[in-house]
């Protein structure tokens, strides 16, 4: 099997050795023929969440989002800028030139000179080290933490930053992470938090639901349409979705039957809210 064409038990391909390189080139070399495209979905829902979280707060709110890789979520929320942009930046011929260093100098300016009026906060979490650090030095991300809360608990300062946020994103992560970083994450709320997450149909999110539950946020799934990943990078890895989502109680046809992963978006806030 060759390099970043990991099969899990389900049979879903992981690219390991494009998460956690020193900066993102290879990343979207790798994701680009596979049309990876669900931060492009969740752009609006994020920005629309966001400022709806911003209205019930009276004022703005940091936003916290797992498994941030190297800040798509962050850019495409915080900057004038579509995922088509950061595929064509990020594989283009300049940018195949440069060094990580010079590339971090090109990002900064790319990034500073198309930062939104309306940007707020962005934290990120994930544990993938080197990619949160190129986040943080290119400025996607205020502050960055590389840990693990499936089996350790938080900081002291990953527990002070979740304390002043207000939104929680999430987009490829629900299956690596599950109930137990929610759980951890939401101990240390201190703010109303509202938490919004695309989710494969392959993997089941109730377990996190009561997660939430507990901690007094509602959750509701979006029951109007699904929104595409991916396409699947063989025939083998499209055998193990069918079969995971039939496993689920659902039914792929019309969905990962015609080639791509589908997900859910499901959107949680305070009863009371």
């Amino acid at each position: 099997m060759t390099a970043g064409r990991i099969s899990t038990a389900s049979g879903k391909t992981r690219f390991d050795d494009v998460y956690d390189a020193p900066d993102p080139r290879a990343y979207f070399r790798r994701l680009a023929p596979l049309d990876y495209e669900i931060p492009h979905h969740a752009q609006e829902v994020f920005r629309r969440t966001r400022a709806e979280r911003t209205a019930a707060a009276g004022g703005p709110v940091t936003v916290l989002d797992l498994c941030c890789s190297y800040g798509i979520n962050a850019a495409l929320l915080n900057y004038d800028l579509t995922l088509g942009d950061l595929y064509a930046h990020y594989t283009g011929p300049e940018a195949e030139a440069l060094t990580t260093a010079e590339l971090i100098g090109r990002d900064k300016a790319f990034y500073a000179a198309r930062r939104r009026a309306d940007a707020t906060p962005a934290i990120g979490l994930d544990t993938a080290e080197n990619a949160v650090r190129y986040a943080l030095a290119v400025g996607l991300l205020d502050q960055a933490y590389a840990e693990n809360l499936e089996h350790v608990p938080p900081s002291t300062a990953l527990s002070g930053a979740v304390a002043r946020t207000g939104l929680i994103t999430v987009t490829g992560g629900i299956g690596y992470i599950t109930h137990r970083t929610f759980d951890a994450l939401l101990s240390c709320a201190r703010t109303p938090l509202w938490v919004s997450a695309f989710v494969l149909r392959t993997v089941s999110y109730q377990p996190v639901v009561a997660a939430l539950a507990a901690h007094g946020l509602g959750t509701e799934r979006d029951r109007s349409r699904t929104y595409t990943q991916r396409l699947f990078s063989d025939r083998a890895e499209q055998r193990g979705a069918i079969e995971q989502v039939r496993l689920a109680g659902g039914d792929p046809t019309g969905l990962e039957t015609e080639g791509r992963y589908h997900t859910r978006l499901y959107q949680s806030r305070p009863y009371r809210d």
